[in-house]
């Protein structure tokens, strides 16, 4: 009884882990540290998307002319950039690159084939060339 009791008591503290809706673009959580711009849940966001997070941060940081690393699930900007500017980074992205331009969708896929990408839908199988970053 008492390993129930414990085990009952750990779920209680344990934050659960929020899921993503089919397709839902998550407003940025962040902060500001001295000149750095941290984002918190950029890891999530990227999963959300079905986006690899190496192609979206490489997006923001030419976007946005920032540096940008990834630091555990956390993405540091190396300037100050207001959390709604990089929300409409977000949202362009997701235009260019996860929407179908079709039937407007978001189950594509990015195909990489030598120095071209391509973003094939899986519901309407349209393909189109979008450019790399």
């Amino acid at each position: 009884m008492e390993y129930e009791a414990l085990l009952e008591n750990a779920y209680r503290k344990i934050k659960p882990i929020e899921k993503c809706k089919r397709f839902e673009i998550i407003k940025v959580q962040g902060h500001y540290e001295g000149s750095k711009t941290i984002v918190k849940n950029f890891l999530r966001i990227s999963s959300c998307i079905r986006r690899p997070y190496a192609h979206l941060m490489k997006f923001l940081s030419k976007e946005l002319a920032s540096p940008a690393e990834i630091s555990g699930e956390r993405l540091i900007f190396q300037r100050k950039i207001s959390p709604g500017d990089i929300n409409l980074k977000i949202k362009k992205y997701v235009k260019e690159f996860v929407l179908c331009p079709k039937c407007k969708k978001p189950d594509t896929e990015l195909i990489t084939r030598k120095s071209e990408a391509i973003l094939h839908c899986l519901a309407c199988g349209a393909k189109y060339s979008v450019h790399e970053i």
